[in-house]
């Protein structure tokens, strides 16, 4: 059965026809996305739009404008980079290390979608920044009803400078993915997220050496680093975090497959 858009003849909500329309296309969750679709459709020719998006290739995600985190549902506008699952492991993470009322910031923020679970579970002084409008306008959507204000600039340059010292915890989640790699990212990521949010450069962490670099002058005594990496490049990630000065550990998660290096200033 196609399903398309039809005004003169809008199909039933068919769980069956939308499962089977997702698989078609590849869609390996196709049972999960169909629950998605149709919990957020408000009628079978939004339905059949939204299934026809989702089959040429547009992240779910974007299809139905959100996204489920740490049990949040944070909005993902279009070409903005959609948070990970493995990234909830970042956010509890630091969580775990964030005590209330602490100065948090979120550099690379995207959505927003880390900064909100700790602005939902810790109440914060909460700053974020991104160097991408698009996601500096959907990151303030998420985070201003916490009381975040999100900054656009290339990673602490649009930062309040009376943050410096500070910041109990600072947590990244840059591009990380090696310029060789971007063409081998799926096309839901290759094709409708921004360049800027994937490659991290020749080994993928361009970024993550600038955010340690200047880290230490920003936390405050006893606050913490939080990056996202990959298994293969956490020696290298831990090592440039502990060469800015800070200590450094690595953390994993094998079910999420998520892999994170914490940073602690001492003194």
């Amino acid at each position: 059965m196609t399903l398309s858009p039809s005004p003169s003849s809008p199909l039933p909500l068919d769980s069956t026809a939308v499962v089977e329309s997702l698989r078609a296309a590849g869609c390996v969750f196709a049972e999960d996305e169909a629950r998605i679709l149709l919990s957020t459709a408000r009628d079978a020719a939004e339905l059949a739009a939204m299934v026809e998006r989702r089959a040429s290739g547009l992240p779910l995600e974007h299809v139905v404008g959100w996204a489920e985190f740490c049990g949040l549902r944070v909005t993902v506008d279009p070409n903005v980079f959609v948070p990970r699952r493995r990234t909830e492991f970042l956010a509890r993470q630091a969580l775990d290390h964030t005590p209330p009322g602490a100065v948090v910031v979120d550099l690379c923020c995207g959505t927003g979608a880390v900064a909100a679970v700790l602005a939902a579970h810790r109440p914060a002084r909460l700053h974020a920044a991104d160097l991408d409008p698009a996601a500096v306008l959907c990151a303030r959507r998420n985070l201003a009803p916490l009381g975040g204000e999100v900054h656009e600039g290339d990673l602490y340059a649009p930062l309040p400078a009376d943050l410096k010292g500070h910041v109990d915890t600072l947590v990244a989640n840059g591009p990380y993915v090696p310029t060789g790699d971007v063409p081998l990212l799926p096309p839901e990521a290759r094709d409708h997220e921004r360049r800027i949010a994937l490659d991290g450069g020749h080994d993928g962490l361009d970024v993550l050496r600038r955010v340690a670099g200047e880290a230490p002058e920003w936390l405050a005594p006893g606050g913490h680093l939080f990056v996202e990496t990959s298994e293969r490049q956490a020696a290298a990630a831990q090592a440039a975090v502990r060469s800015a000065g800070l200590h450094a550990r690595v953390v994993s998660d094998e079910d999420l497959y998520a892999t994170i290096v914490v940073g602690t200033r001492i003194s």
